[in-house]
């Protein structure tokens, strides 16, 4: 059976992606590329050629999560109703950030900032300011609609982020529990949509 155009890249990159994951919470940001590649069953160049720098790659595996994050915003019917889509996409969020591989990944960030800010960088603007950016385009869409009085959505989507993860994501970094069962995500979602729908009513 052919293979469809594109296929092999698909599939290279997922396993790129990966053995990253893996040899990242291992090692941490000192990982060498020679073993992620390894794990990969790629080339080092092939990670060159696909990502430019370990920066870029560690920012592609961010976003890779902040796409599952924002994919409630894109379903079927999402737009005709944005609380439970905004609910959704909170669930995820906070599901998301109590995860531990994640935890542990963005302690290694924030412990070589200073050493390499453009891998910091590269993991706000995929986290913050991708997924951000997405709803703050939904929230731009549900106003043009009449769902929403939103003036401007790039500060309204921070507002719900941070609404949604008030202090938790520091609590899981600093190995403090946060009581996030699956009932307690669920409340803080459907109440932050909610409240995030009253305080924009057209």
């Amino acid at each position: 059976m052919p293979r469809i155009a594109g296929q092999i890249d698909r599939a290279k990159n997922e396993a790129i992606l990966d053995a990253a994951s893996d040899v990242l919470f291992e090692r941490g940001l000192a990982a060498p590329l020679d073993e992620i590649a390894r794990r990969a069953g790629v080339s080092k160049q092939t990670i060159y050629n696909h990502y430019g720098s370990k920066a870029e790659l560690i920012r592609a595996l961010i976003e890779r999560r902040a796409q599952l994050i924002t994919a409630p915003l894109d379903v079927p019917g999402a737009a005709d109703q944005p609380e439970a889509a905004l609910a959704a996409y909170a669930r995820i969020l906070l599901e998301t950030i109590i995860l531990e591989r994640g935890i542990a990944l963005m302690r290694l960030i924030i412990e070589g900032a200073t050493l390499q800010p453009e891998v910091a960088q590269a993991v706000f603007a995929a986290t913050a300011g991708a997924s951000g950016s997405k709803l703050g385009d939904f929230l731009e869409r549900e106003t043009r609609a009449g769902r929403l009085a939103v003036a401007d959505p790039a500060e309204a989507a921070s507002f719900f982020g941070g609404m949604v993860i008030g202090p938790r994501q520091l609590q899981g970094l600093l190995g403090i529990p946060h009581g996030l069962t699956p009932e307690r995500i669920d409340h803080i979602a459907r109440e932050a949509a909610r409240r995030f729908m009253r305080a924009y009513a057209p």
